[in-house]
């Protein structure tokens, strides 16, 4: 019937970076999927300075820039 919203919160350093965990959450896409991006070179930019980190000003543009239109 009814589905439970799931209320997790993100977090976000201080100069908008996300660890995988918490961009995962904000993107609604779970880690794996992530990672298999990454490997095939889609989704959105990331940084690797000895961990995975997403930018959340980045993560929003490329969600941006799935929006279509209907015909």
């Amino acid at each position: 019937m009814y589905k439970k919203i799931d209320t997790r919160s993100v977090i976000v350093l201080p100069d908008g970076r996300m660890d995988v965990p918490n961009a995962s959450v904000y993107m609604g896409l779970s880690e794996k999927t992530l990672a298999m991006m990454r490997c095939k070179g889609e989704g959105p930019e990331y940084v690797k300075r000895g961990r995975i980190f997403y930018f959340k000003d980045k993560v929003d543009e490329w969600i941006q820039g799935g929006i279509r239109k209907t015909a």
